[in-house]
């Protein structure tokens, strides 16, 4: 019997060894995955109301969450390539670009970017340098695009089953059960990664409102030459940023207020900077600080320290990669929750509970 059960634990072990490695290969769409379940599955929840069968709700919480940000990016892309296509013929980069890049020399003009116009500057032979480029590095293109397209295609699969199967997974775990600390830790575990997660997804929502009325607001007071931009499409990047704390909505803020200046600064009236500096401070105070001092606090779920969190979101990048933005915050909450409910009764203290989730802070640390 003892041999039976040793095959079979050493067949399961080479089983769990070959899926985790298989796992390795895709853990940024994986870690993506569970960061979008965890953030959704309240709304999954609440769609019940409806009657909606579980894989029409699973559908449409998909959708609400693919198509917003399908149009935002198609419309940042459109915008972002009509103001680049007039910065250059405005300030005749081509030429300039031409002397350290020899095949866009060969570019009298850029051609119009409708499909008539694309296609008399091909008939012409005004794209064959580009279409040479394009070939040369024909491989890393096609490479960098598969990669995408199976990882986003990974991460669409992945989170439509989690949705539909999340509470079979998470029966199946709780067999696993021993002493009830095993089923009271993935309880825990459950319970804090939504709060958590989900806290995130409200986060970046209210940011992005709070900026678009900011950055809109402003616009309606100052004089047109210092207006900001596109505030709706600059106001929602600003919330989606925020999932970086710290450094995230910097990244958006500050190259707008470079290019809100840019007209004030080539033009002559450079009293107009003071508009420009009223919107630097709107966005640091009314923004960034305000918004991370009151709802982040309150968003970021019951027991995890905001301090903790804070940290994971900015440092999972950096020794992560881009899943780390996704992962870190995932291994804090595991981490604090063992520490918080299993740890102390695996050790034997006399508190079955564990310690109180305030009692885990940054002094413990220290």
């Amino acid at each position: 019997m003892d041999e039976k059960r040793l095959v079979v634990a050493l067949f399961g072990l080479l089983v769990t060894v070959v899926v985790g490695l298989l796992a390795y290969q895709f853990i940024a769409p994986l870690t993506v995955s569970v960061f979008l379940y965890y953030s959704t599955r309240r709304f999954h929840k609440s769609l019940r109301r409806l009657r909606l069968p579980a894989r029409v709700r699973a559908v449409v919480v998909m959708a609400s969450l693919a198509l917003p940000l399908l149009l935002l990016v198609s419309y940042a892309v459109v915008l972002l390539v009509l103001e680049a296509r007039q910065f250059v013929e405005q300030y005749e980069l081509v030429s300039v670009a031409a002397t350290h890049v020899d095949w866009l020399g060969q570019f009298e003009s850029i051609p119009d970017l409708t499909v008539q116009g694309l296609y008399e500057a091909y008939q012409s032979g005004q794209l064959s340098p580009l279409v040479e480029f394009l070939g040369d590095h024909a491989t890393l293109l096609t490479s960098v695009v598969s990669n995408f397209f199976l990882n986003l295609f990974v991460t669409v699969i992945v989170t439509y089953y989690l949705l539909l199967d999340g509470r079979r997974i998470r029966e199946w775990l709780l067999r696993f059960d021993d002493g009830a600390i095993i089923r009271e830790y993935l309880e825990a575990v459950d319970e804090e990664l939504e709060a958590v997660l989900f806290g995130n997804l409200l986060n970046v929502l209210a940011i992005s409102l709070i900026a678009i009325a900011a950055f809109s607001g402003y616009n309606a007071l100052v004089p047109a030459v210092a207006e900001v931009p596109y505030p709706a499409l600059a106001g929602a990047l600003t919330g989606i940023a925020s999932l970086i704390p710290v450094v995230g909505m910097k990244i958006v803020y500050l190259p707008l207020t470079a290019i809100t200046a840019l007209p004030v600064v080539l033009g002559s009236d450079s009293s107009l900077l003071v508009y420009v500096l009223t919107f630097l401070g709107v966005a640091v105070i009314v923004v960034d600080t305000i918004p991370d001092l009151l709802l982040r606090p309150l968003l970021s779920g019951e027991n995890t320290h905001v301090g903790l969190l804070m940290l994971a979101y900015t440092l999972g990048p950096v020794v992560l990669g881009f899943y780390g933005l996704f992962f870190a915050p995932i291994l804090l909450v595991v981490g604090l929750t063992f520490a918080n409910t299993a740890l102390p009764r695996l050790l034997g203290a006399d508190d079955p509970d564990g310690l109180h989730p305030d009692q885990l802070r940054l002094d413990d640390f220290r």
